[in-house]
């Protein structure tokens, strides 16, 4: 770490005292929570922008598997669902599924038979057509049957860490479609292919009532740590419990965060690092000394949107509830590239120090806000001018002003980042 990135550090330590002095140890360390969640989706971005210049904007996307993942693996087992014939009839819908690609797969082989040119593109249309029917042809009844007895599946009973860890492997197995599809696109078209792929998920999840309850939303999810509830029952106080339970949540958090920061740190420290550089930096150059230039673009995308899912799954298990109609891409996708941006792209520091400092400045721009229009308000009314009308919606909409001006004032200071990448030249 250099001297400018210490005295940063410092600069946000003293940030989040003044903070935790403002408005209590319970909010600032909810705060702190969900920051440190972010710093690890923000790094996850960074391995994907910073490291190989990857495009994603489809951030949001591996955020809702990730929470998804948790519910699943975490959420209490739903009883009705597995006494009934719902596991049976979803059985025979994956076996379809699985029928169904096995099909598709031997129509793109079907050329080492001899079936080759227009041929091969119209058994591959026939095959899809087949799968597609095949697979509905289970899969509709099975929803009208679940929704209709069980509500819906439910979830596993099982540890809300093992959750995280399903979160980062389920992102892990879509980035890599993803990736196969996407990556041979460059710069904004990559970025426009990852959006729509995105709202695709958001679509999925938000109408799968009979997977996820879509609007209707699973609450509440299980802790990894006690709960602030458990710990009154054990004759702490509400105040104090809320403190307790939340600093044993961040714990973990900060634990794993690390964990991946000095692995990732290492990595990128040595000859995959460089390796990653030169792709970054020219492609072409990087595939006519013969790296694959591709299959390590693929590489890092899974390893970026696996911490991506991870850190939906934490905030998903922190906010004890899963709503896919919550996610928004002001808050899901445009926050996370602005806190990479920000910190300094190809930078570990720069990302985790640029989402601790967005997250905050994010969130208590709109408590200032109002602070600052009361004031105000109060000013005007004893002088006659009236009082400010609708303070809060304005409060709220000084969230993007000011999150505007710190993109501006940071860009125009500091175009590489407040903790810019170091790169470490030999002559």
């Amino acid at each position: 770490m250099t001297q400018r990135a210490l005295i940063l550090f410092v600069g946000l330590f003293i940030l989040f005292l003044a903070v935790g002095w403002t408005m209590g140890a319970a909010n600032t360390s909810l705060l702190l929570v969900q920051s440190f969640a972010y710093a690890l989706i923000a790094l996850g971005l960074n391995i994907q922008w910073g490291y190989g210049g990857l495009f994603n904007f489809g951030i949001m996307g591996f955020l809702m598997v990730g929470g998804f993942a948790v519910t699943f693996i975490s959420y209490p087992v739903n009883g009705s669902f597995w006494s009934s014939e719902g596991p049976l009839m979803l059985a025979r819908a994956v076996l379809a599924f699985a029928a169904g690609a096995l099909l598709v797969v031997g129509a793109r082989n079907a050329h080492r038979v001899g079936i080759k040119g227009g041929w091969k593109t119209v058994l591959l249309i026939i095959a899809w057509s087949a799968a597609y029917m095949v697979y509905r042809s289970q899969i509709d009844p099975a929803v009208k049957y679940i929704e209709a007895n069980a509500g819906w599946v439910g979830g596993l009973g099982l540890h809300p860490v093992l959750g995280w860890a399903f979160g980062g492997l389920l992102a892990a197995g879509i980035a890599y479609i993803v990736g196969r599809i996407c990556l041979g696109l460059r710069t904004d078209y990559l970025a426009i292919a990852t959006i729509g792929i995105s709202e695709i998920i958001r679509a999925l999840l938000k109408n799968m009532d009979w997977l996820t309850r879509g609007t209707l939303t699973v609450s509440p999810i299980p802790w990894p740590t006690p709960v602030p509830q458990d710990l009154q029952a054990q004759g702490i106080s509400i105040a104090n419990s809320f403190i307790v339970a939340r600093l044993g949540y961040l714990a973990i958090v900060i634990v794993i965060l690390a964990l991946i920061f000095f692995l990732v740190q290492r990595a990128y420290g040595g000859p995959w690092g460089r390796m990653m550089r030169a792709i970054r930096d020219n492609h072409i150059a990087a595939a006519s000394m013969g790296k694959n230039v591709t299959a390590r673009q693929l590489e890092i995308f899974i390893l970026g949107s696996v911490m991506m899912g991870i850190g939906g799954a934490i905030l998903v298990s922190f906010s004890q509830i899963y709503d896919p109609g919550a996610y928004q891409p002001i808050n899901h996708t445009f926050l996370i590239w602005v806190m990479v941006i920000v910190g300094g792209a190809g930078n570990n520091w720069g990302a985790i120090f640029g989402a601790l400092l967005i997250y905050i400045t994010w969130m208590i721009s709109d408590p200032v806000a109002q602070f600052v229009f009361n004031s105000i308000s109060v000013r005007t009314s004893e002088w006659g001018w009236g009082a400010i009308p609708e303070i809060q919606s304005r409060a709220s909409q000084m969230r993007v002003l000011v999150l505007g001006l710190v993109i501006t004032v940071a860009l125009r200071f500091a175009p590489r980042g407040l903790i810019p990448e170091v790169v470490k030249r030999e002559a």
